[in-house]
């Protein structure tokens, strides 16, 4: 029991703590403070407001907990993919009167099954770049415990194996009574009260499948745990369970689902997809618990989760840790939509701010978005995924996030600025190897001047050249490349083609950027603010740094492009 005395302490200390996150605001980038928290804005009317419903707030976080990665309301029937046009990211679009092609289709319109509704996608073409509010570069980060981070408890999972809780016992002639049938599998055992259908009835060979590449990811011999398994309970109406014992009573409440041990709940979802994912989030969770230990602080357990949960399922092959290439492909997931609308609105969250999330900011669906954007960052950067699958070795240890940034320090900045670029330009389909960033800086221009080739299948290259501020700077660009294959091969010079744009711009135009010498920790990373060069122009750099270079093209279709163009740079006369 709380006395009075106890409570009043800790709303005290819990409101002091609200202020200090409030002030370093580790969430938005553009909002209430610039990088490094040199610039706080003044919060007393919050922190007023925050005073008046402390112990409300309070006594919420300490007590709810449930999954809350959300799917959203049904709305019109998923559409299917046309089988001649290539599925086109929305930002990709054809110029204004142009014919509609194979290649650039009908303007995508937004599903409420396969996305959150927010902002709805322009049919027109998106902003030529970024809004100056965009993801921030970060400083160093500077773990801290919190009073709200001890009082918290995960949201959809317990966080560590619980080694005095007995493994949940089913009488099947109860469930059975009671209209709840069983689902039998090597590794999973499931019991519902689901019609018969052959989405519900595969569930446990995919958790089947899933347990191989479980091991797989995290470096367990499979033969080393041969009677493993877990108990599931699919649930459509939540009376028959409680009714039957299935639902314990000391369950945290959760929205849509919850492991514990050797045991997942789920409730039923709107899409088949979105109940495997479901199921093989939570069925992450139990496998990290029961033979590793633990999970992880928040932003890894949750990122790990809906990393392997998104998935590609068909014919009976199962394929986890999927980029999806499309919203067809994961009706109700919605995680891209979430971040892209939440960069349009000038709420793009700083890594640090993702690395330090609190167990009860998974109450809400948005951190589960950008915990995955960052699992899939670190896992699928070359430079990055060998560290960050170490990490799976130190989830039972309580300095894990500092561990991380101990992993991170000699490329931290680095990091930093390619989660800006990830987080900007985010498409279904992103390739995240590809569009990996060379950071090695250049030297000066040779007084004859020097040529670059720059490959058509690449994101921002680095030229290795270091170009002066002030200095002007003429470029001349020849070559003849791919930037599509369908239906026909697309041929593309470095003036772009005009039938086409994406961002504003002319699929396959040249674009530069420079890299500053000593980038400003708390602006915008210079490859989001490209300059236009296509076959011939002049550029004066404001700032001294690397020159990069790429052709104008989206992140998740770089994989249909060939070929290579030359760039040739000098020093134009005063």
């Amino acid at each position: 029991m709380w006395d009075g005395r106890a409570t009043d302490l800790i709303v005290a200390i819990s409101l002091r703590e609200m202020k200090l996150r409030l002030a370093e605001r580790d969430g938005y980038f553009g909002g209430y403070v610039s990088c490094g928290s040199a610039a706080i804005r003044d919060h007393d009317s919050m922190f007023k407001r925050i005073t008046k419903y402390g112990l409300a707030w309070l006594l919420l976080i300490a007590s709810i907990a449930g999954c809350s990665h959300a799917p959203e309301p049904s709305g019109e029937p998923a559409r299917k993919p046309s089988r001649t046009a290539k599925k086109l990211p929305s930002s990709k679009s054809p110029a204004p009167g142009s014919p509609r092609t194979k290649r650039t289709g009908v303007p995508e319109r937004s599903d409420p099954r396969e996305d959150p509704p927010a902002i709805p996608e322009s049919p027109g073409a998106a902003p030529a770049d970024p809004p100056a509010e965009a993801p921030e570069q970060e400083p160093e980060p500077k773990p801290r415990r919190s009073l709200g981070d001890l009082l918290s408890r995960p949201a959809d999972s317990a966080a560590r194996w619980i080694p005095e809780l007995p493994r949940m016992q089913v009488d099947d002639a109860r469930a059975a009574a009671g209209g709840i049938r069983k689902l039998s599998g090597k590794r999973l055992t499931l019991y519902t009260d689901m019609p018969p259908a052959k989405a519900v009835d595969q569930l446990p060979e995919v958790f089947d499948r899933a347990f191989v590449q479980w091991c797989e990811y995290f470096r367990v011999d499979p033969a080393q745990h041969p009677d493993w398994s877990m108990t599931g309970f699919l649930m459509k109406e939540k009376a028959r369970f409680q009714q039957t014992g299935l639902l314990p009573g000391d369950l945290p409440s959760f929205k849509n689902g919850y492991a514990r041990n050797y045991t997942l709940w789920l409730y039923d979802q709107p899409s088949d997809y979105y109940r495997r994912h479901l199921m093989l989030h939570e069925g992450t969770h139990g496998f990290m618990n029961t033979i590793l230990g633990a999970c992880g602080p928040p932003w890894y357990m949750e990122g790990i989760a809906e990393l392997l949960a998104t998935h590609r399922w068909g014919d009976g092959r199962l394929r986890l840790n999927h980029f999806p290439t499309g919203r067809e492909e994961v009706p109700y997931w919605g995680r891209i939509r979430i971040i892209k609308d939440a960069m349009a609105e000038n709420r793009g969250k700083r890594l640090v701010g993702v690395i330090e999330y609190s167990a009860s900011a998974h109450l809400e669906t948005e951190p589960y978005a950008w915990c995955w954007a960052a699992a899939a960052l670190l896992d699928g950067h070359p430079r990055y995924r060998d560290r960050f699958r170490q990490l799976a070795e130190s989830v039972r240890q309580g300095d894990f996030t500092e561990r991380f940034y101990r992993l991170m320090h000699d490329d931290w900045d680095q990091l930093c600025e390619e989660w800006q670029l990830l987080v900007s330009t985010l498409e279904y389909g992103h390739d995240v190897a590809a569009t990996a960033v060379d950071f090695t800086p250049g030297e000066p221009l040779p007084p004859d001047g020097a040529s670059v080739t720059i490959a058509a299948k690449g994101g921002w290259q680095d030229s290795r050249l270091r170009l002066e501020a002030g200095v002007e700077y003429g470029f001349t660009a020849t070559g003849r490349y791919q930037v599509d294959d369908q239906p026909q091969i697309w041929w593309c010079e470095p003036g772009g083609v005009s039938i086409r744009y994406y961002r504003g711009r002319p699929l396959g135009i040249l674009l530069a950027a420079i890299r500053p010498d000593q980038p400003d920790p708390s602006g915008l990373c210079g490859l989001l603010r490209p300059a236009v060069l296509g076959l011939r122009a002049s550029l004066k750099p404001k700032q001294t740094g690397t020159l990069y270079l790429k052709i104008n093209d989206s992140a998740a279709e770089l994989s249909d492009n060939a070929g290579e163009l030359k760039v040739e740079i000098k020093m134009n006369d005063e």
